[in-house]
């Protein structure tokens, strides 16, 4: 009689397993489950796409061109139409785009190295260091944002640049950044890895960008997103006051604002092609930041295999 060896379902069962994840891709796991974040996330490279690789195909760019007809509606030659000046409205509005993301991404990413750093100094330091870094705080968050932003801009002798428009908003996008940071090393710094590195010798700027800041990373990449939607946002509003970029250049503010007056039911495509453009980007980026919030919510990383 042969013997039969008899398997047992529990340690077949073990012997199947999958490949340990990484906390970076259980986040992106999380992330791409979240449809509305990777709908967003889809429309935001194709409005890259139409700002920065398009223009490399089309005719016409964003100058005025003679032969370019007055107020031609929307056609195969100029799909967006033209405006007044005899301009090719989907090459100004390629080109607006572009602009205005230019400065959402230098806001982004300079406020959110100023707000972070300032944010984990002060949950550090605490005592007298946090207690006036954070006053500061109060005191910019409560001066009016736009005459602060109109006495800088009048004080820039030459046009308006968007360079210049993205060094103005940083001095107002940093604030929530510096507070979301501090929250998270106010709790940080009592972690027995930080009690580590300080037994360790370990500086207090060492452990600030070593072990703090990185530590902070979900809170900060959340925080990049809304940061770009500020300044788009920001931007357009200032534009449209006459504040922000300034002709011969563009932007999505400034397109708008020069189709004021204009009879809304005959041209209609002047203000409400660079109108959307607007609430798409700041949709999408909204949907993409709700989609990395979900991701990395510190309730969710479970250790999975």
């Amino acid at each position: 009689m042969s013997e039969t060896t008899a398997v047992n379902p529990s340690l077949e069962a073990e012997a199947i397993t999958t490949v340990e994840r990484g906390q970076w891709a259980l986040v992106a796991r999380r992330f791409f489950r979240h449809r509305l974040a990777v709908v967003g996330l889809v429309l935001f490279v194709l409005v890259l796409l139409f700002a920065f690789v398009l223009p490399y195909f089309w005719t016409w760019d964003y100058k005025i061109h003679p032969e370019i007809p007055s107020r031609a509606a929307p056609s195969l030659d100029h799909p967006f139409g033209t405006d007044k000046a005899g301009r090719d409205q989907l090459g100004a509005v390629m080109r607006a785009t572009a602009q205005s993301l230019k400065v959402a991404f230098v806001v982004a990413l300079g406020s959110t190295v100023i707000g972070a750093l300032i944010g984990a100094v002060a949950g550090y330091y605490r005592g007298w260091v946090d207690a006036l870094l954070m006053r500061v705080v109060d005191v910019l968050f409560v001066i009016p944002f736009i005459v602060i932003t109109a006495a800088i801009a009048g004080a820039i002798d030459s046009s308006v640049k968007w360079y210049h428009m993205a060094l103005i908003l940083m001095v107002f996008g940093w604030l929530s950044i510096s507070r979301a940071v501090r929250a998270e090393v106010l709790s940080l710094r009592e972690k027995e890895f930080i009690e580590a590195a300080r037994a360790a010798g370990g500086s207090a700027w060492h452990i600030i960008v070593k072990h703090l800041i990185p530590n902070t990373m979900s809170v900060i990449i959340v925080s990049v997103t809304l940061q770009i939607a500020f300044a788009i946002l920001s931007e357009t509003t200032l534009s449209f006051l006459g504040l922000g970029i300034q002709s011969p250049d563009t932007s999505l503010g400034l397109l708008i604002d020069a189709a004021q007056g204009v009879a809304f039911n005959q041209y209609w495509y002047l203000f409400y092609i660079p109108g959307f453009m607007v609430i798409l980007i700041a949709l999408t980026i909204n949907f993409i930041g709700d989609g990395l919030r979900d991701a990395m919510d510190p309730r969710q990383t479970m250790v999975r295999r």
